[in-house]
């Protein structure tokens, strides 16, 4: 069986010093706790099979001929076997989504987190259904993705929107701002995948490119249905307001009425 993790892709530069948030701490605690042990132990050491891998990891054929539509969250919070993959993983976590919860809270932040991961698993599985359906069946229907890179990509893209004037440094060698980078990170990985396929190389940049997008289409949605909500709050304010008209004695002698809000 193999496996098609979030790879490393290219390196960027942030703070060591950024803020350890509840939920943030929460996902590293839980995606670390379940490579270690279920992963590593008692898959790899006691089962020597693979069998929890293919249940949890996003496998489309699993989705799409038998209904395990759970593979859409539980896929996240796998990794492979290679140390580099949730080492890369957990530190991005940490620095994107620590300054992201803090400013945009826990809740929001939760919410965004897991909708990037589980848009980039329903969007992976739909254009692996059509590309499916327009030729034939390949073998990356029965390979399991793996990894929390989806939700990664939509942290940073969420990072490069609002942080877009911060330096980085791509490479750790060339800085430049965040916007920027997130820019050449989805340009690389639409080459990356025109030049691969869909179910070529071991790293599934179709789930990297679906959380870039997953990611902008909540961002974009939610911002939408606040802006109607305030829209609307805005007009009933201004229905509720009263014309009057300033019958004061003082005024009486001027020649047109006043009149205020």
């Amino acid at each position: 069986m193999g496996y098609r993790g979030g790879g490393q892709g290219p390196q960027m530069n942030f703070s060591m010093m950024a803020p350890m948030t509840p939920v943030v701490k929460a996902l590293l605690i839980a995606n670390v706790s379940i490579w270690l042990v279920v992963q590593l132990i008692i898959e790899k050491i006691f089962l020597k099979d693979q069998i929890i891998t293919y249940v949890l990891g996003l496998v489309p054929n699993n989705v799409i001929a038998n209904y395990f539509v759970w593979e859409f969250v539980t896929y996240m919070f796998l990794h492979s076997a290679n140390p580099m993959h949730i080492l890369f993983n957990m530190l991005l976590l940490w620095w994107l989504g620590g300054e992201l919860e803090q400013r945009w809270g826990s809740k929001f932040f939760a919410l965004y987190y897991a909708a990037s991961g589980i848009g980039a698993a329903v969007l992976y599985v739909l254009v692996v259904l059509v590309h499916g359906l327009i030729f034939n069946p390949t073998a990356v229907w029965t390979v399991p993705v793996i990894g929390a890179s989806g939700a990664i990509f939509g942290l940073m893209l969420a990072y490069g929107m609002i942080f877009g004037e911060r330096i980085v440094y791509f490479m750790m060698l060339f800085p430049m701002r965040a916007k920027y980078f997130v820019m050449i990170l989805g340009a690389v990985e639409v080459v990356t995948l025109l030049n691969n396929g869909i179910g070529g190389g071991d790293v599934a940049n179709l789930a990297h490119l679906g959380g870039l997008v997953a990611g902008f289409i909540f961002l974009k949605t939610f911002t939408f249905f606040q802006q109607s909500k305030w829209r609307k709050a805005s007009g009933r304010r201004g229905r509720g307001l009263r014309l009057v008209v300033n019958n004061d004695d003082k005024d009486k002698d001027k020649k047109d009425p006043q009149y205020w809000n």
